[in-house]
């Protein structure tokens, strides 16, 4: 059996995790760099290849357990991908008390998730990090596409984003007011965690498009922006919102295939991690 990051079958099982994690490699709407189905892929190589201290919190996250809950593999179309994944997800949160975790594949995978969550939650605030605002209301006519990513839940549900630096003028009337922070106002505002976490409160979604990195840090994603978000600050950022909040999920999407996998895969296992070792000391 295949476990997350090569971790015990006994940290592993359904009934001794707290934490869940779908994989959905999906890749059918990116217009540009592609290879966001191999993603998953990358992501589960790299946490084998990770050592399971944190050592910030002093904690081995793994021994909360991590279960597996297969793969969304529905590619017929962006709109059967989305209700796949929707579907997944409600089965999924029949689970109480597990966190709910998600490997993409693109952003658009994170729409059905983000509306099951919804449901389950009808005041949550989805917080996203990343380069693009996604709010397109369809794109290549699809509501599902990559760029549609977060405009259901800007209708429905508190969005807040952080790191946006790409944007058709379209979008702008769609932009939550105050709750966007822009990269650029970000990295002259000594302030902007606190900003941010003004903003954000009660149940929350994080979902986090690797693009939201400079692409120094994270360059294998299907969109890179120059002037992204740092590693540290952003794991301060991420850990401040554990302790205030009640975060019910995450993803981590737009993990590519490239000849710069690596660094970009690494980067996200580690990510992943981390925020586990601060969902399990926020609720020890």
């Amino acid at each position: 059996m295949r476990t997350y990051a090569g971790i015990p079958e006994d940290n592993a099982e359904l009934d001794t995790s707290d934490v869940m994690l779908l994989t959905v490699p999906y890749d059918g709407t990116s217009t540009w760099g592609k290879g966001a189905d191999k993603g998953p892929e990358l992501f589960l190589d790299a946490s084998e290849n990770m050592e399971l201290f944190d050592i910030e919190t002093r904690t081995e996250p793994y021994l909360n357990g991590v279960w597996m809950a297969g793969a969304v593999s529905e590619n017929s179309s962006p709109e059967a991908m989305t209700e796949a994944v929707y579907d997944r997800t409600k089965e999924l949160l029949k689970y109480d008390n597990k966190l709910f975790t998600m490997i993409g594949g693109e952003h658009s995978v994170s729409i059905g998730s983000i509306r099951a969550l919804g449901e389950k939650y009808p005041d949550l605030t989805v917080l996203q990090l990343d380069a693009h605002t996604d709010l397109r209301p369809e794109f290549h006519g699809s509501s599902c596409n990559h760029a549609c990513a977060v405009f259901e839940a800007r209708q429905k549900l508190n969005l807040v984003q952080v790191g946006i630096r790409s944007m058709d003028a379209e979008e702008m009337e769609y932009v939550p007011e105050g709750q966007c922070f822009w990269a650029h106002e970000i990295a002259s505002n000594a302030n902007w965690i606190d900003d941010v976490l003004e903003k954000v409160s009660g149940n929350v979604y994080i979902t986090i498009d690797l693009d939201a990195f400079d692409p120094s840090v994270a360059p294998s994603t299907g969109t890179p922006e120059p002037g992204g978000l740092q590693w540290y600050p952003t794991l301060e950022l991420l850990k401040k919102v554990f302790q205030k909040c009640n975060v019910v999920a995450f993803d981590i999407v737009e993990l590519m295939e490239s000849p710069y996998s690596k660094p970009t895969a690494f980067l996200a296992a580690k990510l992943y991690y981390k925020m586990l070792a601060y969902y399990h000391t926020a609720h020890k």
